[in-house]
């Protein structure tokens, strides 16, 4: 009897510190405060400046990479511990190259293979759902990350048994980050990556990822509070890219597919003849601006992509610009205390969307 009291009670203090070594569900003020310190340290070594913030206390950098595709970088860190890695996401820089990733925002498949030279291809997941398409240049940039981020990633976990996983990105690194969080989760359902990965993601100051369809994908796969988005409300870079919803962006099922017989039946016929020319026109205005968006967006913006990555072919654009945001929103609501600091005029049109300003507001919001 003693015997066994003992060996149950060993269990329940193993059990108990196997639970408090790993990742907790839910929004986390400190957790998000330290990964975006680690996010800021993608400034390099600058020391001054809007957005510096000092290096996070408890995580050193292990691994840097080097600039790939439209000059996308990552770095990976590791706990003091040696429990947890974070992959952090560099954003936007200045250069034409990472801007023109942005600016290259037709939609694609959220599944399916891009052909990035002659001898390379990515295969991706990004969501399950046939409706759901993606940000083609965010896409392009995570095909060229995934590989090395899986290959460190997969050594700690080898090396060092590390089974706690952070993802973290701000503005251009948050959109990227929601695609490698559905990118590594589905892998995780595949078998091809371990299920004892635990992942966690914050995409902060993040632009929307894709269409409404992966939206709903993201959020279901990672329920139960395990990836948020961070949103000043102030700022603008969050309401990015341009959104257009046509009648091709709902579900199948809709009031809208019978429309013409709906319509044929309005009496008397001058109320039909008005109601069908008003519906008309307002169907073929929207289709007419999604096929202008995909034309400047899409195929327009590739020749000025394909002049940095010449052998990177052309992929299929989906019939989609409906952008929606994704991940479960932990909103900063400026007070006029933050508007002494961070005035909402002026020329400065990032003021709202720097690192030291969403520091401020969560430490005062929450």
């Amino acid at each position: 009897m003693k015997k066994a009291f003992i060996i149950i009670t060993l269990f329940f203090i193993a059990a108990n510190n196997l639970q408090a070594q790993g990742l907790k569900a839910g929004f986390d003020k400190q957790e998000y405060i330290e990964l975006l310190h680690i996010a800021a340290s993608q400034g390099d070594s600058l020391k001054s400046g809007p957005d510096y913030l000092d290096p996070p206390q408890k995580y050193a950098r292990v691994y840097r990479s080097a600039e790939l595709g439209l000059k996308n970088r990552w770095d990976l860190w590791l706990s003091d511990d040696q429990q947890t890695m974070v992959v952090s996401l560099r954003g936007t820089v200045n250069d034409g190259a990472s801007w023109l990733e942005n600016f290259y925002c037709g939609m694609i498949p959220a599944s399916g293979t891009l052909q990035l030279d002659d001898h390379t291809t990515f295969t991706y997941t990004f969501a399950r759902d046939p409706k759901a398409t993606v940000h083609v240049g965010w896409s392009i940039g995570i095909a060229y990350m995934a590989p090395d981020i899986l290959q460190q990633v997969l050594e700690q976990y080898s090396d060092r048994g590390v089974k706690n996983l952070y993802i973290i990105g701000h503005s251009q690194g948050g959109a990227l980050a929601f695609l490698l969080t559905s990118y590594l989760r589905y892998l995780q359902e595949d078998g091809k990556f371990p299920d004892e990965i635990h992942i966690k993601t914050y995409c902060s100051a993040a632009p929307k990822p894709g269409n409404l369809f992966y939206a709903y994908d993201f959020d279901y796969l990672t329920r139960g509070g395990w990836a948020f988005t961070v949103v000043n409300a102030a700022d603008w870079v969050p309401e990015t890219p341009f959104s257009l919803q046509t009648l091709n962006d709902f579900n199948n099922l809709n009031p809208f597919r019978g429309i013409d017989q709906v319509l044929n039946k309005q009496k008397p016929f001058y109320v039909r003849w008005y109601l069908k020319r008003a519906f008309g026109k307002l169907d073929k205005s929207t289709k007419k601006s999604r096929v202008n968006f995909d034309k400047y967006l899409g195929k327009g913006l590739f020749k000025q992509v394909k002049k940095i990555l010449p052998q990177l072919k052309e992929p299929n654009y989906a019939l989609s610009m409906n952008y929606m945001r994704a991940g479960v929103p932990i909103v900063l609501q400026p007070s006029s205390n933050y508007y002494k600091l961070y005035p909402d005029t002026g020329n400065n049109v990032f003021i709202h969307h720097g690192l030291r300003a969403y520091e401020y507001l969560m430490k005062e919001v929450y």
